[in-house]
């Protein structure tokens, strides 16, 4: 009995044992993007990640794309074999999550600001965090812009959610190419950093989140200098092979900074000369 028990302490101690937690919905949003919700007690800022596992699969490092303290929602995208198995799961199934970890956005330092969101792709996942925060704190906050760039109408995620969206926010959305030459969701053709060039933004009383393709957020952080925008004002969201979460196996460092801890969410001034190590 007393060895069970030791055992039992050694497993909560190792901070490498996931939890099994039950899926309430599952929705897909494009054909190799789909959005599952966990029941999952948690305390999260907007912007950390958890790692899901697959026993037989592995595990996944995956956004958290909602503000609620009763479940996380995680917008996956089938890319490998633990997302593809991920992918086969439904409602009343169940997944092992160990987290949440990172630094995310310090959305409780930033009170009072007008607030620019600029999501490219998968990136306006944990953006979509950010606006669920932002929806359950609305007074903390003035205007909200949202810039969201997609390559195409098919892979435009969220879809439910952009209408609300566009009655509550600024909106502009584009899209690299339109093969059906038409358009929903009022999208435009061309791309995230056109919109932003040719827009009236202003860098007073702003702070800039941004999450994307790392070639798509360098050109838009140019795009913003361009319109006087301070580094200290811009918020950006690093994506790196993080395997550990908790700063131990290296893969996700930064010239001494760990995506995993340290981040995925920095302010651009504490990264702008940083390289991969």
């Amino acid at each position: 009995m007393k060895n069970s028990k030791l055992a039992q302490k050694q497993i909560m101690k190792n901070p490498y044992v996931p939890s099994l937690y039950k899926i309430i919905d599952y929705h897909k949003e494009t054909s190799d993007i789909f959005t599952l919700t966990v029941a999952m007690k948690n305390s999260h800022e907007p912007g950390q990640f958890v790692q899901v596992s697959m026993p037989g699969f592995g595990e996944a490092p995956i956004s958290i794309c909602s503000d609620s303290r009763d479940f996380i929602r995680l917008n996956i995208r089938e890319v490998g074999n633990v997302t593809n198995a991920l992918s086969k799961l439904r409602k009343g199934d169940s997944v092992l999550i160990r987290g949440p970890y990172g630094k995310g956005y310090p959305m409780h330092k930033l009170k009072g600001n007008n607030l620019i969101i600029i999501g490219g792709g998968c990136g306006v996942a944990p953006l979509k965090g950010v606006i669920d925060y932002v929806e359950n704190h609305r007074k903390d906050y003035k205007n909200v812009h949202l810039f969201l760039g997609y390559r195409s109408p098919d892979d435009i995620i969220f879809k439910r959610e952009l209408e609300e969206w566009k009655k509550k926010y600024k909106m502009d959305i584009t899209v690299d190419k339109n093969a059906h030459g038409k358009f929903c969701y009022d999208a435009k053709e061309g791309f995230i950093t056109d919109s932003i060039k040719n827009s009236d933004l202003t860098n007073e009383n702003k702070v800039i989140f941004i999450c994307g393709p790392p070639i798509m957020m360098k050109y838009t952080i140019d795009a913003l200098k361009q319109k006087g925008f301070h580094d200290d004002q811009i918020f950006i969201s690093a994506e790196r092979l993080m395997y550990c979460a908790i700063g131990v196996c290296c893969h996700c460092m930064i010239r001494g900074k760990f995506t995993c801890i340290d981040g995925p969410v920095f302010r651009y001034d504490e990264v702008k000369d940083l390289k991969n190590d």
